[in-house]
């Protein structure tokens, strides 16, 4: 009774770890931005495919369901990658070479700079001179105060 559980309960186990080969539901992490898998719109629909971490092959995954998507963009912008004119914007118009020219601008000219303020005069001699500090006088070494230490004591046998 025990043996036939337990292999019971073992094979219901390991039947999971086989159940990794079916198909995949996209849902997309932001709502309004499609998820694209080979120029199709894969978002809420089915993929079928074998590819993953955990395999060391993959194939070419399959959209059940998805929306096939423009490649070029379908907006109301200008790319000039695509090679084609803008469809809206100022109509530019060379004028001809021959035409009267405007009169010329008058002159402008502005600057700026910036510098320090003016240092106070300097005097060779301070007006509030510092008293003199005569120095120690040094003379070496001069023993502390107290009894005279002994000399130490030899070691030996």
């Amino acid at each position: 009774m025990r043996g036939s559980l337990a292999l019971t309960i073992l094979a219901a186990m390991t039947s999971t770890a086989l159940a990794g080969g079916g198909f995949d539901i996209v849902v997309p992490n932001r709502p309004g931005v499609p998820i694209i898998i080979n120029g199709v719109d894969a978002s809420y629909a089915v993929v079928e495919s074998a590819m993953g971490l955990a395999r060391n092959d993959s194939m070419v995954p399959t959209v059940y369901g998805g929306r096939p998507i423009d490649p070029e963009p379908n907006v109301g912008h200008y790319y000039p990658s695509l090679g084609h004119m803008p469809g809206y914007g100022r109509l530019e118009i060379e004028p001809p070479a021959n035409r009267r020219l405007p009169q010329p601008a008058e002159s402008y000219h502005e600057s700026w700079s910036a510098r320090s303020a003016p240092l106070p005069a300097q005097s060779s001699v301070p007006v509030d001179p510092p008293p003199v500090i005569y120095a120690p006088q040094f003379n070496g070494p001069q023993p502390l105060p107290g009894p005279v230490p002994r000399p130490p004591r030899p070691r030996g046998p």
